[in-house]
């Protein structure tokens, strides 16, 4: 009768307690809602004031979301911030925007993506940095193009502090890269390549942190598949380094992209000759057996795996084949060195005739 007595007794407890965190369940999840709400309607959908906001060029996600904050135009920065993460409509241009608090954050990030009015400010320096040069070369560009000196540059992406502050900018981006401990240079292949204006204000950190913003947004669109694969984000671009160099055409891409995959499935080292040129600090044109036998984690002839990192700044061509490969049988490829054409084979044997074809060379 005790026994039964004391079950019934703790079967009360855990009824009293089950409902007791239920009902804790759904008010967190009501004000959760409440919370998430409030953050997406407007701060004061009857207002008629209108407020000019200048979104500076290079700004982050998070730097427009502080700015729309601080100009009482949304109710929460971090609610903005994840809603502009997940939509369709998140390529922000800078520029003069008329806004009102009457918007909500999805008109907001919309009338963001269409473009306000420019900044008309005339640049005082413009720098290209073109697709596959690494970032030795991109100091050069900038001391020749800038104001700012090639030893600032390596000085800056060098800096502890500053690759800190920015790996907190961008997580997605940057994450798996600081886990790396054998690069040579940490934001190697992170500064995208593209043509920046560079204006009187304008600092060495802001743009730097501009090319890290566009290469973030280079990447954001293949996360989702890369979460799904045996590589991380640093891998993949390291792949897209290598392939920014072994391929021109969309379709070459694509099949070389392939043909590491398939090399890296199979446990193979990648043996992809620029990997090689990076390793010594040097362009080689033709790499010899001596060039291979250096020791470096960048020698994919020498170690397996991907590599310890990216060897140049990849354009978002070469991204997406990375994270997209072709799937092929083809595991082995070799380019014409007078033609550009590359060839593509299954097996050794077939790619040594190739190689005695096309290269003169059978060993």
């Amino acid at each position: 009768m005790d026994e039964r007595q004391k079950n019934k007794t703790v079967r009360k407890i855990i009824v009293r307690m089950s409902i007791i965190f239920l009902i804790a369940i759904i008010i967190l999840a009501f004000a959760g809602y409440r919370y998430v709400n409030k953050g997406l309607n407007p701060v004061d959908a009857g207002s008629e004031e209108v407020v000019e906001v200048e979104i500076p060029s290079g700004s982050t996600r998070q730097d427009i979301a502080k700015i729309l904050e601080k100009n009482d135009l949304i109710n929460s920065s971090l609610i903005f911030d994840f809603y502009a993460r997940f939509s369709e409509e998140n390529h922000f241009q800078a520029g003069t925007y008329l806004m009102s608090p009457s918007m909500s954050v999805k008109e907001i990030v919309s009338y963001l993506n269409k473009g306000g009015t420019p900044i008309m400010e005339e640049s005082v320096a413009s720098i290209t940095i073109p697709e596959g040069i690494n970032i030795e070369e991109i100091a050069v560009r900038f001391e020749e193009n800038t104001e700012f000196s090639k030893d600032e540059f390596m000085e800056l992406v060098q800096d502890a502090e500053f690759i800190e502050r920015m790996g907190e900018k961008f997580p997605d981006l940057l994450t798996d890269a600081l886990a790396v401990e054998d690069t040579r240079y940490l934001l190697e292949g992170y500064l995208y390549p593209a043509t920046y204006e560079v204006f009187e204000e304008t600092t060495l950190e802001e743009t730097i942190e501009q090319m890290i913003s566009q290469m973030d947004k280079a990447v954001q669109p293949h996360l989702e598949k890369i979460a799904k694969m045996d590589l991380n984000v640093h891998e993949i671009l390291t792949l897209a380094s290598y392939i920014e160099k072994e391929g021109v055409t969309e379709e070459d891409r694509l099949l070389i992209s392939g043909v590491f995959h398939n090399r890296l499935e199979e446990g193979m080292p990648l043996q992809t000759d620029p990997s090689v040129s990076y390793a010594l600090g040097e362009h080689r044109e033709v790499t010899t057996y001596k060039d291979l036998e250096i020791d470096s984690p960048y020698n994919t002839y020498k170690y397996s795996g991907v590599g310890a990192g990216p060897i140049a700044s990849p354009s978002e061509a070469a991204i997406s084949a990375s994270a997209n490969p072709a799937e092929t049988d083809y595991m082995y490829f070799l380019a014409d060195i007078n033609t550009g054409k590359i060839y593509y084979a299954k097996s050794y044997e077939e790619h040594l005739e190739l190689k005695k074809e096309h290269i003169g060379n059978s060993d």
